[in-house]
């Protein structure tokens, strides 16, 4: 077999080199050229496709046979939920967070309990064997079937694994591996990308589950090539804050579920455990009410989550105020604001406004328009909110309440934690009335307005 050999292309025009070069010579670009590894060119000068005399099979989409989805469950209730129901075989799942936010543990803590009812394999590249031990009797899993294996070289990973036959492997970390093809060091874009896609291959081909633990950049974004999150099949980020006790695991990509679901961990001694019911870690559920503060229901992935929304309005010493956001978009606090001028008659041109939402969650969807605009209100008119309201809504530039999707579910949701009033838009009004619980459905902000001040 001929030896593979690694050549330059230009990220910008796609120019192959064969030595490295400040510059490229077609396009003129500067530090554009990366390893890559040269495809060899078809023997005979026959183009991709042909094969012999005869060219690709072409399959009729009503003649392929569907395959039915083979779900292993991973110990880890919240960690299937994020996944979509399980662990899918040959499914090549890329794990990325902060350092020291828990990504090794929870891995570690779900191949010990997969162990015991399939073959499992755990490679790390930046951990001795000796130090994956501690870790699992820190865990109390020490004793549990898991094999381990400390190697950084592709080659030899995929040579063992032909060998031990695993149907579940984690890999720690992506950045860690080199391929022999390459003379780059490991975790450079050429050597992630190489590897990744030969790690994709051999499980798409075996059927062998795969985690890859990935590194952040200081944005918080996968480090390597973006080609790597199109890789893999699902990519799961932890978010929080190493320092605090909660974890929060959100699905971003998922070809064997829904994406943006949420699971919700707890770091512990003993490591990270399950959080069954999100919304009461995320209500602070103040003694007596306080101003700028309302609790909405968010919708994450396949359930209702309560969080708290806090604002702060006070004079402002700069001139320009500003304008800070910890848990939401911060251009659509922005575009709020100046609705809320319009409509309801508040001006916060000269305030300094601060909205976070407590516990660290990270609300995307527009259901938390309205709960901001009351906040915001009550923080300055410095007037308490009632205790058992809970509102959710998006909110128009011309005024108007929008609805949001799974109105119902988020209603039972606030019944459930013991709320007796709920704000909601108009076209989330339930048929029927929900037991416990006093609903006012309006049409736009002004009537939200004219409600709290009559209620507050």
């Amino acid at each position: 077999m001929a030896k593979t050999k690694a050549v330059y292309a230009c990220s910008a025009c796609g120019a192959q080199f064969p030595q490295w070069a400040g510059q490229c010579g077609d396009c003129g670009a500067w530090n554009t050229l990366t390893e890559v590894v040269a495809m060899p060119a078809p023997a005979g000068g026959r183009f991709a496709g042909y094969t012999g005399d005869r060219y690709v099979t072409v399959t009729p989409l009503a003649a392929v046979q569907a395959d039915t989805e083979t779900r292993a469950a991973t110990g880890l209730q919240e960690l299937d939920r994020v996944l979509g129901g399980g662990l899918v075989a040959g499914s090549v799942v890329l794990i990325g967070g902060d350092p020291g936010i828990g990504k090794s543990t929870l891995l570690l803590q779900v191949l010990a309990t997969l162990s015991g009812a399939m073959n499992a394999l755990y490679i790390t590249g930046e951990e001795s064997p000796a130090q994956i031990l501690l870790r699992a009797e820190r865990l109390g899993v020490n004793d549990s079937e898991l094999r381990l294996i400390s190697e950084t070289s592709v080659e030899r990973i995929l040579e063992t694994a032909h060998r031990e036959k695993p149907r579940v492997m984690v890999l720690d970390s992506i950045q860690t591996l080199y391929t022999e093809t390459l003379q780059s060091a490991p975790g450079s874009v050429a050597q992630v990308r190489e590897s990744a896609a030969q790690l994709v291959r051999f499980a798409k081909q075996s059927g062998t589950a795969m985690f890859l633990v990935g590194h952040v950049t200081k944005e918080g974004a996968l480090a390597g090539p973006r080609v790597l999150e199109h890789m893999v099949d699902t990519v799961l980020y932890f978010e929080g804050n190493p320092g605090e006790r909660f974890r929060m695991l959100r699905a971003v990509k998922n070809r064997f579920g829904a994406v943006n679901e949420l699971g919700v961990f707890a770091m512990t001694g003993a490591g990270l455990k399950e959080v069954r019911n999100p919304s009461a870690i995320f209500l602070s559920r103040h003694e007596t009410a306080v101003p700028g503060s309302v609790v909405m229901v968010t919708w994450e992935g396949t359930r209702p989550l309560l969080v708290e929304v806090q604002a702060l309005v006070d004079q402002s010493q700069l001139s320009n105020p500003r304008r800070v956001t910890l848990g939401l978009e911060q251009n659509r606090l922005s575009m709020l604001l100046a609705v809320l001028h319009r409509h309801g008659g508040l001006v916060t041109g000269d305030q300094d406004v601060f909205v976070n939402v407590v516990g660290g969650v990270r609300v995307t969807e527009t259901a938390a328009d309205l709960a901001v605009l009351l906040a915001v209100m009550s923080s300055f008119r410095n007037a308490p909110l009632p205790a058992d309201l809970v509102v959710f809504g998006e909110t128009g530039l011309s005024g108007e309440l929008r609805p949001v999707p799974s109105g119902q579910d988020r209603l039972n949701e606030a019944v459930k934690h013991g709320f007796k009033r709920a704000i909601i838009p108009a076209a989330n009004k339930p048929r029927e009335p929900v037991p416990g619980l006093e609903v006012f459905a309006a049409d736009r902000l002004v009537q939200v307005l004219e409600w709290i001040s009559e209620h507050t």
